[in-house]
């Protein structure tokens, strides 16, 4: 299956172990809980995914590459222990706690989480010394003396033999006592992720096309030659603060994270022309309402690899836009929670009792805790932490003016002008966000006119059609956007079918 269907495998799966009767009592008691075994390539998301697990299943998580273990580091240190056994002493050999057991209860100390995941990745790389204690943990949840605490499922992941020479296989015992989940690359999975991570667009852009080369491993007589889907995500990040600092991602800097010399250097050719275009056809001008005809035309002759680059330097600046008007949203929404909170108690007298600002630095403290709280328990994403960066930010701008306001009232304020001076702010906030909201829209529009004015209703529509659907943001903006061209070209182009034709028919070996 691919990772996004084992991540959603494994969500279910927390669920059912982690559901309980009327007693308290886990239903699926811990003897039967399986540990869930990940088998998939090097860098296809199984460590990212438990990562999302535990934040969206709001639990803990411990992680561990085994790897990195010994025997003793793993099951503890021995040390003799005096016993008494029908009346006689005896010295009897006990162990340590095993670090791995002792960082989940220090986990639950830190977040106050009791339930939590224990992912040990790599587990079927082990050192022969270690092996046997890896066959007892997945057996019977310990790890030496020790128990897993009731409550935290335990999630382990390998890679297959053929991507790994150091990879032990699992007897049938093993394997009948753990819930094996097979993993492979998906494409399509993995440009959704990308799209939400906001990937660089030229490596989406460039898989849109090779779609081969996400995952691809061989082995030669030079040794490994591999590109994986982590090597291209870190490559992203690479390259979008290289373009901060002004600096160039060359063949040999793409070939540190991408250890393939082909897939590399077509890469280097491809983010080289893809700079060039990005120049050329000045996107920013087009999504401004700047549609020249002599662009349009050089778009509309250029070959298909850069008509598509094209198509997807416009996606990516929509995308973007769409991006920051989500997260305002999201920010705006969590503004509004927070002042209705502040609705006046009935017992309010004439005269305001406690200022309006005051409250609103309170509230912008209240928020401060909640999301250090948040982030001292590891369930804060990283759009998140903006969302709240910047509900904070709209708290004190709100704060501000309140005070000022407050200031030049004086002491004698009335309780219902101060709510009316509130929501006056309020509305200025709401007015900057809608006037966010209608740029967005009529960015869009114009993304829109130079697709038709360019493309008309060719191959090039329907990937920037597809595209928008595929993308978290354009479609989460389009959900709030009642956009009369996009409904318009929905109902008469078929998306997947009509663009596998296409992109198959020009090159049919990416597709086989």
């Amino acid at each position: 299956m691919n990772i996004k269907r084992a991540k959603e495998e494994i969500k279910d799966t927390i669920e059912a172990y982690l559901c309980q009767d009327e007693a308290g009592e886990y239903m699926i008691p811990t003897v039967r809980q399986r540990p869930v075994l990940l088998i998939g390539p090097p860098g296809v998301g199984k460590t990212q995914i438990m990562e999302q697990v535990a934040r969206e299943c709001r639990i803990g998580l411990v992680a561990y590459t085994i790897t990195h273990h010994t025997r003793q580091s793993a099951i503890g240190l021995p040390f003799i222990e005096k016993k008494c056994y029908g009346g006689k002493e005896y010295s009897v050999t006990e162990y340590t706690m095993s670090e791995i057991v002792a960082s989940i209860y220090n986990k639950i100390e830190e977040t106050g989480l009791k339930e939590g995941i224990l992912f040990i990745d790599e587990i079927n790389c082990v050192s022969e010394t270690l092996a046997p204690a890896m066959l007892q943990f997945l057996q019977c949840k310990t790890f030496g003396t020790h128990q897993i605490p009731e409550g935290w499922i335990i999630v382990a992941a390998g890679n297959p033999p053929e991507y790994n020479k150091s990879v032990r296989e699992f007897d049938v015992v093993t394997l009948d006592r753990i819930k094996l989940i097979q993993v492979e690359p998906d494409f399509e999975v993995w440009k959704e992720y990308a799209y939400r991570e906001e990937i660089h667009p030229a490596v989406i852009s460039y898989l849109n096309i090779k779609k081969q080369y996400l995952c691809q491993i061989e082995t030669t007589v030079d040794g490994k030659l591999f590109a994986t889907p982590r090597g291209w995500e870190d490559l992203s990040r690479l390259i979008q603060v290289y373009e901060k600092l002004g600096k160039k991602a060359d063949r040999e800097v793409i070939g540190e994270y991408i250890q393939h010399p082909k897939i590399s250097k077509d890469f280097a050719n491809y983010l080289e022309l893809y700079d060039k275009y990005k120049n050329d056809y000045q996107v920013d001008e087009i999504l401004s309402g700047v549609i020249r005809e002599e662009l349009c035309d050089k778009a509309a002759r250029a070959p298909f690899d850069e008509r598509l680059s094209m198509v997807g330097l416009l996606l990516s600046r929509l995308s973007s836009q769409f991006s920051q008007v989500l997260l305002e949203e999201k920010a705006m929404e969590k503004l509004t929670g927070l002042l209705k909170g502040l609705q006046p108690a009935e017992d309010e007298g004439e005269k305001q009792q406690v200022s309006l600002a005051f409250r609103l630095s309170e509230l912008a403290k209240q928020l401060e805790e909640e999301e250090h709280e948040l982030k001292r328990q590891e369930l804060l994403t990283r759009r998140e932490a903006v969302v709240y960066r910047r509900t904070a930010k709209l708290l004190v701008d709100c704060e501000t003016q309140m005070s000022r306001w407050e200031h030049e009232e004086g002491s004698g304020q009335d309780v219902q002008a101060g709510w009316e001076a509130l929501r006056e702010i309020f509305a200025q906030d709401s007015d900057k966000f809608e006037a966010l909201f209608q740029k967005s829209a009529q960015m869009l529009e114009y993304g829109f006119d130079f697709m038709e004015a360019a493309f008309g209703d060719g191959q090039e529509m329907v990937i920037f059609l597809t595209e928008l659907n595929g993308n978290a943001f354009c479609a989460g903006f389009l959900k709030e956007y009642d956009c009369e061209r996009y409904y318009e070209y929905n109902k008469r182009l078929l998306f997947d079918e009509e663009e596998k034709d296409i992109l198959s028919s020009l090159w049919p070996e990416n597709h086989n």
